[in-house]
C-alpha cells in the first residue's frame, strides 16, 4: 500500500518501468509512492540498469532478518580500552588505502570509521571529530555510501546517526555482481553492432562471456553466504 513497505509486486512494476525507460518520477506516480522512495530502492539494488525485482526482494528480506537488535550505544569494555591506538590507526589507514582504490577517499574514510567502531554507528559530530573534516564532506561521503546501501540513517535524540551492520559486505558484493552482469549485457550488444563474425565482435563475445561467468560465480557466492549466515542467525 502507498506509504508502507514496498512489496514484490511493487518491485516488479519498478523493474518493468525501468525496462521501458520510465523516469523515476513516473514510476513513483504509477505506484503512488514518493520519488525519493523509488530512487533509494533502485540505488540500493543495482541501479537503473542492474535492478531485478526478485533480487531486490530477496536482499530486502535478508536485511530484515539480519537487522541488529542491540542498542545503539554500547559502553567501552576492557578489551577496547586495552587496544593500542597506534596499531588501530595503522590498520585503519591500511584499510582506507585498499577501499579507496574503487571509491572516493572520503567515503572510504567514513566507511572505515563505522567498520572499526564497536557500536557500528556514529553521528556527524563523531565523524567530524575523528576525521577532522567539514560537515559537508561527511554528508557527501555518506550520500555515496547510502546510495550503495552500505550505510543507513536514523534519528537519535534529534541528531542524525549513521549505521552499518554485519551484512555490509554482502550488499557491496551484490552491487559488484550486478555491475558484472551489466558489463556482460552491454558488451554483448556490440556483437550485432559490429557484425557477428568480425574480429572485434569475436573479441566482444569473449569479454561478454567472461563477465557473465564472473557475475554468475559472484551470485552463487552471495547466495551461499546468505544461506549460511542467515541460517546460523535464525537458529
Amino acid at each position: 500500500m502507498p506509504g508502507g513497505h514496498l512489496t514484490y509486486e511493487d518491485r516488479r512494476k519498478i523493474a518493468e518501468g525501468l525496462a521501458v525507460r520510465l523516469s523515476y518520477a513516473e514510476i513513483a506516480r504509477r505506484l503512488g509512492r514518493p520519488r525519493s522512495t523509488i530512487g533509494r530502492e533502485i540505488a540500493r539494488n543495482g541501479g537503473p540498469y542492474g535492478y531485478r525485482a526478485a533480487r531486490a526482494q530477496q536482499a530486502t528480506e535478508w536485511r530484515a532478518r539480519r537487522r541488529p537488535s542491540s542498542p545503539l550505544h554500547t559502553p567501552p569494555d576492557a578489551e577496547a580500552a586495552a587496544r593500542d591506538p597506534r596499531a588501530v590507526r595503522e590498520f585503519e589507514q591500511k584499510l582506507i588505502s585498499i577501499i579507496s582504490g574503487g571509491w572516493p577517499p572520503m567515503a572510504a574514510r567514513v566507511l572505515v570509521c563505522l567498520l572499526t567502531s564497536d557500536t557500528g554507528s556514529l553521528t556527524v559530530a563523531d565523524l567530524i571529530e575523528r576525521l577532522q573534516v567539514s560537515p559537508a564532506s561527511i554528508s557527501k561521503a555518506v550520500g555515496s555510501l547510502e546510495q550503495l546501501g552500505l550505510v543507513k540513517r536514523e534519528r537519535d535524540n534529534r541528531r542524525e546517526r549513521y549505521l552499518i551492520d554485519d551484512d555490509v559486505w554482502y550488499r557491496a558484493w551484490l552491487v559488484g555482481t550486478r555491475s558484472m552482469a551489466l558489463w556482460s549485457d552491454t558488451i554483448r550488444e556490440g556483437v550485432d553492432v559490429l557484425g557477428a563474425e568480425s574480429p572485434a565482435s569475436v573479441r566482444l563475445k569473449t569479454a561478454s562471456r567472461f563477465f557473465e561467468l564472473l557475475s554468475n560465480d559472484m551470485a552463487q557466492a552471495a547466495e551461499h553466504y546468505r544461506r549460511t549466515f542467515s541460517g546460523s542467525r535464525d537458529t
